[in-house]
């Protein structure tokens, strides 16, 4: 069966906060994603070769080894970036089914990586659209910020980049940057209202290319790959922004 796929919906840049106000997400092509945040196409390929040394997810309730990722956590308030002490990754059960509820410790994201101009540039840029969707204000706001370096392959056949299905995360705006797409088939981004019956489907193909959601509205999740090609992968980069603090287990 052929691999089908639709075209990304790309937002034109004088309308991403109005369509991201009014539909919840948006989805920005590579040039203009460079442009608004200011980044070189140099940069972002020197950014990209740290996604060749991910380590395994070790947490993966599916039984899977088709995941590997790295994660970190920032504080975001205007232009300053300040990296926090590395810490877990946990999600109620409520955004994250298959694996809320625990304290995930994943390997964190290499201090070379997070320092890097392009790295910070993209986090400021994000609190940015953040404070223009969300803040309602003047001053930036102070924006809690996880990232995850993900890369999903197909060694075993099926890789699955959301294994918990069409989710959540609980925050306020998510980021997905497709990072490269290599030999593989599927990936196809799945985008829903959160209380409602409408949706679009689309594959990213173009390396930083961005997906932007406004949390509270809609819910995704990307399709299985398959490859086609020995080595297949899809890499992503996801950032969660979140006002008040970061997500954390409950005191019991």
């Amino acid at each position: 069966m052929p691999d089908v796929t639709f075209a990304p919906p790309l937002t034109p840049v004088d309308r991403l906060g109005t369509q991201l106000a009014t539909q919840g997400y948006a989805v920005l092509g590579a040039s203009d994603l460079m442009r608004l945040a200011g980044v070189s196409p140099d940069a972002l390929h020197v950014l990209a070769a740290d996604w060749s040394d991910l380590p395994p997810d070790r947490y993966l309730r599916d039984g899977g080894r088709y995941r590997r990722r790295r994660h970190a956590s920032f504080v975001v308030e205007g232009d300053a970036v300040t990296r926090t002490p590395h810490r877990a990754h946990w999600q109620p059960l409520e955004y994250n089914a298959l694996h809320g509820g625990i304290e995930r410790w994943f390997e964190p994201i290499a201090e070379s990586t997070s320092a890097q101009p392009a790295w910070l540039a993209l986090l400021r840029w994000l609190a940015r659209v953040a404070d223009a969707l969300k803040a309602n204000a003047d001053a930036p706001q102070r924006w809690y910020v996880e990232a995850h370096q993900f890369r999903i392959d197909t060694t075993d056949g099926i890789g699955r980049p959301t294994p918990e299905g069409a989710h959540r995360d609980g925050v306020e705006l998510v980021a997905v940057f497709l990072v490269a797409r290599e030999g593989i088939k599927g990936g196809e981004t799945r985008v829903f209202e959160a209380t409602g019956p409408a949706g679009q489907r689309f594959t990213l193909t173009e390396p930083w290319s961005v997906l932007l959601l406004d949390d509270l509205r809609v819910i995704h999740e990307t399709t299985p790959i398959q490859p086609l090609a020995t080595g297949g992968h899809r890499d992503t980069l996801v950032v969660t922004l979140r006002r008040g603090g970061f997500q954390d287990p409950e005191p019991s």
